[in-house]
């Protein structure tokens, strides 16, 4: 079978990232330019200066991909692209180009939603095995899903408010910390004890998550601590936080775990990046027989190649989008 290119484009936050992939599992190249250091400053993502920057970047991006690929789009079978879910104004201008190459070039327009592009992130490192469980945790999901095939996807459960990204980029403001959160509580959590006693949330046999009362227990605990003029202890609040909140996910999987006799499950999204999660739900595994598949860190955050990895399947399957594809910033894979 001949090998197929998909040049895959992701701007659904603050990354522009441009990849080239060929056969759903091989990144020929892929760009990232970040927009971190300029969202830092504002403590998070400011969607209107996030478009803008896509604006202006991406076809330098483009350009730089093509070329570090050693490659034209002539060579390239299809044209894939993030539509959603993520930030309106970012994902239009993503959208947009993928449309406009599609167009001239008259390549087929593949549509993936971001959620199924963290999941097939790792294809990139080793093919999936169906059926699988995927838990699927960064700034705006926290969602346990099984899968039975290539896009045959069964939402078991998920966070009712807060996605545990979110709630990672909060605690750690409280806490005197630079943007992104989760990076940052991690490491300071390296240097303290979970000595502060927080709440375990959800704490049911459902496979719903809350975050939450668990936010908001860290933000009362700060701000009753400094009114009584008690020295907070920054390390060990940070380590009780990702404790309590990681145990939660480690529980909530270990339950579809025993319900599906599940033999094989994925970490997707930015928050699999975390070593201190990778090591418990590695425990987790280890304890049921379980085959655990994580992305390098590189395809953990928003990135282009996991965009490609999960148009491969659609293209197969001759599943393209026309030129009416438009941005939405909420939609499900289930």
């Amino acid at each position: 079978m001949k090998d197929v290119y998909i040049l895959a484009i992701e701007s659904s936050c603050d990354e522009t990232s441009i990849a080239i992939v060929k056969n759903g599992d091989t990144c020929v190249h892929m760009t990232v330019l970040t927009q971190m250091d300029t969202h830092a400053s504002f403590g998070g993502v400011v969607p209107e200066i996030a478009s803008r920057m896509h604006t202006e970047n991406i076809t330098m991006v483009l350009d730089e991909t093509l070329k570090k690929a050693a490659m034209t789009i002539d060579q390239i079978d299809a044209i894939a692209v993030n539509y959603a879910p993520g930030l309106l104004g970012s994902l239009l201008v993503g959208v947009e180009c993928a449309k406009v190459i599609s167009y001239v070039y008259k390549k087929p327009l593949i549509a993936v939603n971001h959620i199924a592009g963290h999941i097939y992130a790792n294809n990139l490192e080793k093919k999936m095995e169906f059926p699988l469980l995927a838990l699927v945790v960064s700034g705006g999901h926290t969602d346990l899903i099984m899968m039975h095939g290539d896009y045959q996807f069964e939402h078991l459960g998920g966070t009712l408010d807060d996605a545990i990204g979110e709630c990672f980029d909060k605690v750690a403001r409280v806490l005197g910390l630079k943007y992104p959160g989760g990076p940052n509580v991690e490491k300071l959590a390296l240097q303290g004890s979970p000595t502060y006693n927080l709440p375990i949330p959800m704490n049911d046999d459902s496979f719903n998550m809350s975050f939450s009362g668990l936010k908001s227990s860290v933000i009362n605990l700060v701000h009753n601590e400094t009114q009584r003029g008690n020295e907070i202890r920054k390390e060990d609040l940070a380590c009780s936080f990702q404790h309590v909140a990681f145990l939660e996910l480690c529980r909530k999987a270990e339950l579809a775990i025993k319900k599906y006799n599940v033999k094989y499950m994925i970490l997707a999204g930015g928050v699999s990046a975390s070593q201190y999660l990778r090591k418990e739900m590695g425990k987790v595994a280890d304890k049921y027989g379980v085959t655990l598949s994580v992305p390098s860190m590189k395809y953990c955050t928003d990135n282009a190649a996991m965009i490609g990895a999960a148009a491969y399947p659609l293209y197969l399957k001759g599943e393209f989008a026309d030129l009416h594809l438009n941005a939405s910033s909420s939609a499900e894979i289930y």
